[in-house]
């Protein structure tokens, strides 16, 4: 019988939906998606190209941005293949392996940008806490770890995902409903009991991206207290403004997500269209507006990517 399942997974492909309603219009689609996509990887690469270059940069809060950018780049180009292949090719039909590689891709990185964005509140907690001490506390070292401990936590999460739906049987039309593959979208194709898939998938969710979230808040209520300690306005004022990047960050990247969370739940009858929108917007918008606000709002950033092109004009 197990011979038998993975002979058929070998055969097995599964077939992409397009954006629903809009595919005589894919032509035109494709040149908003592939802006965005370049918007991201260039942007991210820059800044972390940036943070690597300038000896200035080398401080914690840029080395948790750069980790971000990272996160946001994998995310970018684990959904570019297919979304691309789909607008420009009409290329709906991915083999299952490939579908669960991209499955286990999009959510390793998504759930590694959730901690990356976890270990930037503490940044910004221990900065505003204990000035003195930040880079004392915040050591090289240290911020290796942590981005040693959150790939590690996220690879280890995601990991059994595409071994179970790999164990399981599929004996029907393999239709996704998104030009990607998502495990929430590939738990419903298996012609047998998938209520372990779904728990674990549940408890990967809270155990990540619902325990970081919760964190962050704590962490905002900490900082918060701190700066209502500080006797000057001036004071507050400028602590507060070193979170301001941050704070859209977690805000362009949570608030999507609920909404998506809330629509699956709340909205089943809703147009494909309408979540096909928002899925997108949750995995595409991130990456194409962090690099914009932190290299807006921070004249380090902004300083470092002009020194970057200016060392390439020097070397033409």
């Amino acid at each position: 019988m197990g011979a038998k399942n993975n002979e058929s997974l070998d055969l097995l492909s599964v077939f992409l939906t397009g954006i629903p309603g809009l595919e005589p219009h894919h032509g035109w689609l494709s040149i908003p998606f592939f802006t965005m996509y370049i918007v991201a990887i260039v942007g991210n690469s820059l800044i972390m190209a940036a943070v690597q270059a300038d000896s200035a940069l080398h401080e914690p809060m840029y080395l948790f941005l750069s980790m971000l950018a990272v996160t946001e780049v994998g995310v970018s180009v684990s959904t570019l293949p297919t979304v691309m292949g789909i607008l420009w090719f009409d290329a709906r039909q991915v083999d299952f392996d490939g579908c669960l590689s991209q499955m286990f891709f999009i959510h390793t990185f998504s759930c590694m940008e959730s901690g990356v964005l976890l270990a930037m509140s503490y940044d910004r907690f221990v900065a505003i806490y204990n000035p003195l001490r930040y880079t004392a506390i915040l050591t090289l070292p240290r911020i290796i770890c942590m981005g040693l401990g959150i790939t590690l936590k996220s690879v280890t999460l995601m990991a059994p995902l595409p071994i179970l739906l790999k164990q399981l049987p599929y004996c029907h039309t393999n239709i996704l409903s998104h030009s990607y593959c998502l495990h929430s979208d590939l738990i419903q194709l298996p012609c047998a009991d998938t209520k372990l898939n779904s728990i674990l998938g549940l408890a990967i969710v809270l155990a990540t991206f619902g325990l970081d979230s919760l964190l962050i808040v704590v962490s905002y209520i900490l900082i918060l207290y701190t700066v209502l300690g500080i006797a000057s306005g001036e004071g507050r004022w400028k602590a507060l403004n070193t979170c301001v990047s941050h704070i859209c960050a977690v805000l362009v990247y949570y608030v999507p997500m609920i909404g998506v969370s809330v629509m699956h739940r709340t909205a089943k009858h809703a147009s494909p269209l309408v979540h096909t929108l928002m899925s997108s917007i949750y995995l595409f918008v991130p990456p194409v507006l962090n690099p914009i606000i932190y290299s807006v709002k921070t004249k380090s950033i902004r300083q470092g990517i002009a020194t970057l092109f200016s060392c390439k004009r020097e070397l033409l």
